[in-house]
């Protein structure tokens, strides 16, 4: 049976406002485990890795978790390098945080690779009986406008946690060139370990 390392890897961004959950969406997709808002927001990018199987095929994937501090924008710009897909983040009970979002969307067509895939959730759902404050719909439009998929998901309950990766996944290795254009790029879709804390997990 192959190796982990040996598993073609596909690299995905995750993009956002502060405070929209990209860290808690990510470590309970990869360790089903909730870190609270009081949580440390993310300093410069913080990086797992997760085993995915889709259509009978295993794929690592190297996920990058960005800061959304406009301090750390610079230093993430540069890890689009290489990357198949990406997913943005906005919180549905902070209008703010999705009027932010398509600011998110033209940094994430400019920087990243032509074809790349761009995926949109709203997370937090479980707010959405008490303090939603942007409807399914109009995250639904967005991501329509954008051309690309969309969901809600909640990182406290675990509702839809694995819709998006898996999703974003199937998108991509849809498209051949776009792993082709990618290793022409970077010279390997490996990724490069950026400064900050890592794990690897498998499913």
């Amino acid at each position: 049976m192959a190796s982990d390392e040996s598993l073609p890897a596909l690299k995905i961004l995750m993009i956002g406002p502060s405070g929209a959950g990209k860290s808690a969406l990510l470590i309970r997709y990869c360790d089903d485990q909730f870190d609270s808002e009081s949580s440390t927001a993310t300093i410069g990018v913080d990086f797992k890795v997760k085993k995915l199987s889709v259509h009978g095929t295993a794929y690592r994937l190297n996920l990058l978790d960005t800061a959304g501090q406009e301090r750390f924008r610079t230093l993430s710009n540069s890890y689009y390098r290489g990357a198949h897909g990406v997913i943005l983040v906005y919180d549905i009970s902070n209008r703010p945080s999705f009027q932010a979002m398509e600011r998110w969307f033209e940094e994430a067509e400019t920087n990243a690779m032509p074809g790349a895939i761009l995926y949109l959730v709203g997370n937090k759902m479980d707010k959405a009986s008490s303090s939603r404050v942007v409807r399914y719909e109009e995250g639904e439009e967005l991501a329509r406008r954008h051309g690309c998929g969309f969901c809600e998901v909640s990182a406290k309950t675990r509702d839809n946690v694995k819709k998006p990766f898996v999703d974003i996944v199937d998108q991509i290795v849809r498209k051949p060139e776009l792993l082709k254009a990618s290793s022409r790029r970077s010279g390997t879709v490996a990724l490069v370990e950026p400064e900050g804390t890592g794990s690897i997990c498998a499913c």
